[in-house]
């Protein structure tokens, strides 16, 4: 018999997309699929669209819970799970049809415990983004997924464009691995947990999931302490329970980390002061792991504690006329 494959879905206030969200899922060319949706306590009218799926579908599942997140519904919708196999899919974004077949055959032929691929971008004015889009195929052992997560080379952060043996999902309910207050990067943080499990991924470098960006996406609100802190959390948690191969990999996101988050909180407004002095105490701490940096970007982490009003002036040149604004 085919494996059964249990794609999970975490829904809040999403009515407007997620038919389309689940109409992609049904039209999956692999047939042998559950999908287990997770109402989180929707205040639109999601969870009435999810019932109506649910009597019209057969293989479409539906939980009601009160609203704790989107780890919290993840977790909710595997616990439920009936499938050998687990994906996730956010409710208001979409896949193409042959996505969960290929990933599964990827699975099989390399004997992977994760299959995964890229996906794309899109934004509300018609422009795409491809993250990459190369046709690569890779097979990785745990060492190398672990190291290319950290680095964003090839194994992109998200939770939705892979494909999971569920047998690797059980720690996610018995060990520290995951703290449930995260809001943001908590898709980096499952993930290195999960790979730090499975012995062998396979990565196939085409598109098929498209990432719906929203304004009012929890990535792209205004600056708040969630924004600021929980990825310096999550790479925190990382740099503590990484391999000793990957130990200095982990060390050095963790002070990138801090970089990124310091150049994001410099024009934040005085409101954020204090978190911009935090952050920058974060890295005077970490100054005898500059050197795990490439040279620009020790440079930078130099400038930052040691000058940081010229360094203020330097960045915002930077800005003006030459960041790229590609994901805007």
């Amino acid at each position: 018999m085919a494996a059964l494959i249990s794609v999970i879905v975490p829904v809040y206030n999403v009515a407007a997309d997620l038919p389309r969200c689940l109409l992609s899922i049904l039209a999956q060319t692999y047939s042998h699929i559950e999908i287990v949706a997770v109402d989180d306590g929707s205040l639109d009218e999601s969870g009435a669209i999810l019932d109506s799926y649910a009597e019209k579908y057969p293989n479409v599942r539906v939980i009601h819970k009160e609203n704790g997140g989107v780890t919290s519904a993840r977790l909710c919708g595997v616990q439920e799970a009936s499938g050998e196999w687990i994906g996730f899919v956010d409710g208001d974004d979409e896949i193409e049809p042959e996505m969960y077949e290929r990933l599964l055959n990827n699975a099989l032929a390399y004997n992977a415990q994760i299959s995964h691929c890229g996906y794309q971008m899109c934004f509300p004015d018609g422009r795409i983004h491809y993250f990459y889009n190369t046709g690569l195929l890779a097979k990785q052992d745990r060492i190398t997924a672990l190291r290319e997560l950290l680095s964003g080379s090839m194994i992109e952060p998200g939770l939705w464009n892979k494909l999971f043996h569920k047998s690797l999902l059980s720690c996610l309910f018995h060990d520290a691995g995951v703290d449930m207050t995260i809001k943001i990067n908590e898709d980096l943080l499952m993930n290195f947990r999960l790979f730090s499990i499975a012995e062998t991924a396979v990565f196939e470098d085409r598109c098929p999931y498209h990432y719906i960006v929203r304004s009012t996406s929890a990535s792209r609100v205004k600056m708040n302490s969630y924004k600021i802190y929980d990825p310096i959390r999550v790479k925190a948690i990382i740099r503590q329970t990484a391999p000793e191969e990957i130990r200095a990999d982990a060390q050095g996101a963790y002070v990138n980390t801090c970089i990124n988050t310091y150049n994001a909180l410099m024009f934040a407004g005085t409101e954020h002061r204090n978190d911009l002095q935090k952050v920058r105490n974060l890295l005077k701490q970490e100054k005898e792991s500059f050197s795990l940096l490439g040279k620009k970007r020790a440079l930078i982490a130099l400038l930052i504690i040691n000058v940081p009003l010229i360094y203020k002036l330097i960045y915002g040149i930077y800005c003006l006329f030459f960041q790229k604004r590609a994901y805007s």
